[in-house]
């Protein structure tokens, strides 16, 4: 019989549900805040992953929007989203809107991320500020001192995160608490950016099955094919099915690796790497080369 998986919920806003007040208090350092709503928005700009809408309240500044923009990897379309999102809120709710831009992984060091949306044309101005949250420059210490326990699942990528016993610190606050228990792989997924696999498997349970529901995880295993596609040479290809390898398949993965690295036909590499989203087993990619 057939294992069936649990399925879990590790979106954003599963994220910032689990303590919505500490959340916003978090990312826009206005004390004592009141969270009245998660808002599910039925606007088509503001339905995707990384999105989630705030109502919210605070005795100084009466009741406001905080618009939360969680990315994987910045890129530099993302102040012209920003101030789309936060023209859409804004228009829809009547409500003063607080944007906030979360960026999870570091992008490279020629990246430059902006705060703030700017346009000119025939003399008119445009102009939208923005929040930036970088989750690398943000001290792993404090998620444990505040507390918040959305960022338990990043530790491993927050600054002075990456040691085995920081990653084994957040491990045990996910399994103190029932309803954080099924965020463990995802703090598993972050961690592989940090730790050897092996000492991640030691550590906490794996289950990829799980782990692949994330949209991070499919945006990242993405990543991988597009490295290959685009360099275009053996190399690069290898390269994007190395990463895709781990990501799907784990241990497995690097496993199977030994056996495709050592092909020379480009065409069967490229098959081999477009084929990564779909198959679900060893046995199935074998199928391809073999």
């Amino acid at each position: 019989m057939t294992k069936k998986t649990k399925k879990v919920d590790i979106s954003s806003k599963r994220l910032i549900g689990i303590s919505p007040s500490r959340w916003v208090e978090w990312v826009s350092e206005i004390p004592n805040v009141s969270v009245k709503e998660i808002i599910s928005s039925d606007f088509q700009w503001l339905s995707r992953e990384g999105d989630v809408l705030m109502r919210v309240s605070s005795q100084e500044h009466g009741e406001f929007l905080v618009l939360n923009e969680i990315q994987l990897r910045y890129d530099s379309e993302m102040l012209t989203r920003m101030n789309a999102y936060a023209a859409l809120a804004r228009e829809k709710y009547k409500k003063p809107v607080y944007p906030v831009l979360i960026n999870i992984l570091q992008p490279s060091e020629t990246t430059e991320i902006v705060n703030c949306y700017e346009s000119e044309f025939l003399n008119l101005k445009g102009y939208q500020d923005y929040r930036v949250i970088n989750l690398w420059e943000v001290e792993a210490d404090a998620v444990f001192q505040q507390p918040l326990p959305s960022l338990l699942p990043f530790v491993p990528i927050l600054k002075g995160g990456g040691e085995e016993a920081t990653v084994r610190k957040a491990l045990q606050l996910l399994r103190e608490d029932e309803q954080l228990l099924e965020l463990e792989n995802l703090l598993a997924f972050f961690a592989t950016f940090v730790l050897k696999t092996e000492v991640i498997q030691q550590i906490m349970r794996w289950d990829m099955a799980v782990l692949q529901q994330s949209p991070w995880y499919q945006q990242i295993l993405q990543e991988g094919i597009e490295i290959g596609q685009q360099q275009g040479q053996q190399q690069g290809i290898l390269s994007g099915i190395e990463i895709g390898l781990e990501l799907k398949f784990g241990e497995l993965g690097k496993e199977i690796f030994s056996e495709i690295n050592t092909i020379e036909n480009i065409q069967v590499l490229e098959t081999i790497l477009s084929s990564l989203k779909t198959v679900e087993t060893i046995e199935q990619l074998r199928q391809i080369y073999q």
